[in-house]
């Protein structure tokens, strides 16, 4: 089945939902994109398709959920402005219709196609000129973000200053140059490709970030093998040498990515795979203290959880005969939001649910009612996964996938001794 459809096709089922770059990206060089709050999507690649459609089971609870596949089409205005647009797939409008929207802001953003494949705002109020001024501005951003991104990858870790009025999160779409150069590179593919095609696959996943206020993300590239069975001899020299360059030869774990919230300053760290690349076992582990030190103090509370989390996600991927998970990585997310501290002798109401821990060493006689977000561990990116069960592919291992396994004991040990060492 084809994946385009024409332009009277989608007018039957005529909301689409203007898509917008995924700001909590910190690795990869596929474009994520936010479907609404709650969902995000991607390009469908047909590997990883088929392994979300066919994982096991007990696996489901370590990968973002799987809600489908959308159209995405792109519509280029007089000043070369590039947007995109998800329909329903072939015309199954409950695809969309059963996904909440509601959290799509501003209204606006829904739009309509015609058969001439001119775009018309639903919201009547907002006038041509508006809609002309702000595309002017977009694309100032993006020369702005390119700039940018030119600095990121000379400056590997940068701090950006959150403002502090309003809501925090909402500051984030200003401080991800990582992101918006994923989402201008698939702009530029389909643009190139405008000739031969207008319309693409993308599948829907659940947004791992949307339960936290302030997403703290790391993105770690798993496994002491990178490259896939189907890579070809240059691809497979390429993600040889850089396992061999970083620290996946030696542990089987690589920092991607990084986005830290510094409450102590107001700042937003981040740290790209340019330089986890260069880290060290040593400056792997001073990484992964920085990412659970929010400028004022060590997060120790998170450390069990996490910790708990991977043991159990190792002891699932023991069982899977034949997965190997190359190139797949792993994130582990918490919330970056401090704390609200109550003294301990405050009213019970006050206290029923605190920790016995104290929030950190300073904290005298204050103990700490922990926000509603908790750590979380879930595997990503399966463009190059295999197991036995595809049934087109030419290689087939058998047992565990022991470079990932290794990997994640290995990352195991390191959170314990930053653990064990911090509590001395």
């Amino acid at each position: 089945m084809s994946p385009a459809f024409g332009a009277m096709e989608v007018e039957h089922y005529s909301k689409g939902v203007l898509l917008e770059p995924f700001v909590h990206q910190v690795g990869g060089h596929s474009c994520v994109l936010r479907f609404n709050d709650k969902t995000i999507c991607k390009p469908l690649i047909q590997r990883e398709h088929q392994f979300y459609e066919t994982l096991p089971t007990e696996m489901r609870k370590f990968t973002p959920q799987y809600e489908g596949v959308v159209s995405v089409s792109f519509e280029e205005d007089e000043d070369g402005n590039l947007c995109l647009i998800a329909y329903p797939l072939n015309g199954d409008h409950n695809n969309l219709e059963n996904l909440d929207n509601s959290d799509c802001e501003p209204k606006s953003k829904l739009l309509r196609w015609t058969n001439k494949k001119t775009m018309l705002l639903e919201n009547e109020k907002l006038s041509k000129e508006w809609v002309r001024q702000h595309r002017k501005e977009e694309k100032m951003k993006s020369h702005k973000l390119e700039e940018e991104f030119e600095w990121l990858k000379k400056s590997e870790v940068l701090y950006y200053t959150v403002e502090k009025k309003g809501n925090v999160s909402s500051q984030f779409k200003h401080h991800n140059p990582w992101s918006m150069k994923c989402h201008q590179q698939q702009l530029q593919r389909m643009k190139e490709n405008a000739k031969h095609r207008n319309q693409y696959k993308f599948i829907l996943l659940e947004n791992l970030t949307s339960r936290y206020e302030v997403p703290c993300v790391l993105d770690l590239k798993m496994g002491t093998r990178q490259h896939g069975d189907d890579a070809s001899e240059e691809k497979k020299a390429n993600q040889i040498r850089k396992c061999q360059q970083s620290t996946s030869a030696v542990i089987g774990v690589r920092v991607c990515g990084m986005q830290v919230y510094q409450a102590g300053t107001g700042q937003l760290m981040f740290m790209n795979k340019y330089h986890g690349r260069k880290l060290s076992v040593q400056g792997f582990k001073e990484a992964l203290y920085q990412f659970f030190h929010n400028g004022k103090y060590l997060r120790r509370e998170l450390f069990e959880s996490v910790i708990k989390k991977l043991t159990e996600l190792k002891s699932v991927l023991e069982k899977q005969e034949s997965y190997r998970f190359y190139s797949s990585s792993l994130l582990i997310i918490y919330d970056g939001k401090e704390r609200q501290e109550v003294a301990v002798d405050s009213d019970p109401e006050d206290l029923e649910d605190l920790s016995e821990e104290s929030s950190d060493e300073s904290a005298g006689a204050y103990a700490y009612k922990p926000t509603a977000s908790t750590v979380d561990v879930r595997m990503i990116d399966f463009a190059h996964t295999t197991c036995k069960y595809y049934g087109e592919d030419s290689v087939v291992h058998e047992g565990q996938d022991t470079g990932y396994v290794f990997g994640l004991q290995n990352l195991i040990d390191i959170i314990k001794e930053i653990r064990d060492e911090s509590s001395e």
